[in-house]
């Protein structure tokens, strides 16, 4: 294993147990959030502040996590498995009532420094809201 895989599973390990600050010590202090189907968001308080929201609304878990890299280590990208349950209602989005779902989704980053610099997360967001409401 690679130096960025290490980092990647770190990141992940860390939103597994719910340990914000682990994910944020993995990311360069300018990161580049890209949230799936929504704006940019450009640093390490930006993110956290859209973590705090996604722990008000939801409970996840990423299993079945896959790691694959670049050959430099500049790149990498995941697949995993989403298990989450929504808890809180999330603007734009159905009402919540505990709802759980099992979602595929990826991500890909950016490694600079031996922190990640970029982080862009895909679903399939209609998959969700099926989920949700029926």
């Amino acid at each position: 294993m690679n130096d960025t895989d290490a980092l990647i599973l770190r990141y992940f390990d860390a939103f597994n147990r719910g340990d914000r600050a682990g994910m944020l010590a993995c990311l360069a202090d300018d990161v580049v959030h890209d949230v799936n189907q929504g704006g940019r968001r450009n640093g390490k308080a930006l993110f956290a502040e859209f973590m705090t929201q996604m722990d008000c609304c939801y409970r996840e878990e990423l299993r079945d996590i896959v790691v694959m890299g670049t050959k430099g280590g500049g790149r990498a990208s995941a697949e995993f498995i989403v298990h989450g349950q929504y808890v809180a209602n999330d603007e734009g989005l159905p009402p919540a009532k505990g709802q759980t779902y099992v979602l595929p989704a990826g991500t890909f980053f950016e490694v600079r420094g031996g922190l990640i610099s970029r982080v862009t997360t895909h679903y399939n967001l209609k998959n969700w809201i099926d989920q949700v409401v029926g």
